[in-house]
């Protein structure tokens, strides 16, 4: 279901026009950064060729020829017949905390950049996902996406938090805004995913990101802003404890 209205919508923060001259490279990017962020996850079909290309801005052969290196990669699989396509065979790997602390090492000063531009980012996309009124579609959407993420099992947790939050970045119909908050948590992604998923802040995130559906269907901008700000924080301090 498309949050603007149009049915056959995925991926709209992150299927954008390819703007560069290595249209090869950036194909291959969105996909792994769609499939990465749980746009797509395992097992899910990704649009046919002819649309996908279409969004992106490329050539049907230059379109083939990243899903071909992303299948040698064992991240999609194509599959051919009546209900073939190219599926999702990607996974998570497990939490690391050793890994975490290399990643963080990689960023240096950057971390706390981009925990900021996050934080800007993304509480403004939840003040004006409030402000806007939202079609009966839309206001399914969302409560969709936040039962997924409520019944989600551990290790398809993190994928499901980003398809949530992308889902509330789509919702303020600015493709500019959708497609930042789709590229600052691209930057955090595989520190979160290092993360071990813990019980206690799985329930107090979904306390949370219930509060911003809530405020944000009810058109509540302040409410929105400060569950989504509540939401940020928390994870930030969650992510700099096991640093710390």
């Amino acid at each position: 279901m498309d949050p603007t209205g149009s049915v056959d919508w995925q991926g709209g923060a992150i299927f954008r026009p390819v703007r560069t001259g290595n249209a090869f490279e950036e194909t291959v990017e969105r996909i792994l950064e769609a499939v990465k962020l749980g746009v797509f996850g395992y097992g899910d079909r990704l649009p046919p060729e002819r649309a996908l290309a279409a969004r992106l801005g490329v050539s049907r052969e230059t379109l083939r020829e990243a899903l071909q290196s992303l299948q040698v990669a064992g991240c999609v699989e194509s599959r051919r017949g009546r209900y073939g396509g190219t599926f999702v065979t990607y996974r998570l790997p497990p939490p690391d905390l050793g890994e975490l602390r290399r990643a963080v090492q990689d960023m240096g000063a950057e971390l706390e950049d981009a925990l900021t531009y996050r934080l800007v980012l993304e509480t403004g996309a939840a003040e004006q996902a409030a402000r806007r009124e939202l079609t009966e579609e839309q206001r399914v959407h969302l409560a969709q996406r936040l039962a997924e993420l409520e019944g989600a099992a551990t290790e398809e947790y993190r994928q499901l938090d980003s398809r949530f939050h992308l889902a509330i970045a789509e919702l303020t119909g600015s493709h500019s805004l959708a497609a930042g908050i789709a590229e600052s948590r691209m930057r955090l992604n595989d520190l979160l995913n290092a993360i071990p998923v813990l019980e206690r802040n799985i329930e107090h995130a979904s306390q949370q990101h219930r509060a911003m559906v809530e405020a944000i269907l009810a058109g509540d901008v302040a409410a929105a802003r400060r569950a989504t700000e509540e939401h940020l924080e928390g994870t930030a301090a969650l992510l700099r404890g096991f640093l710390g």
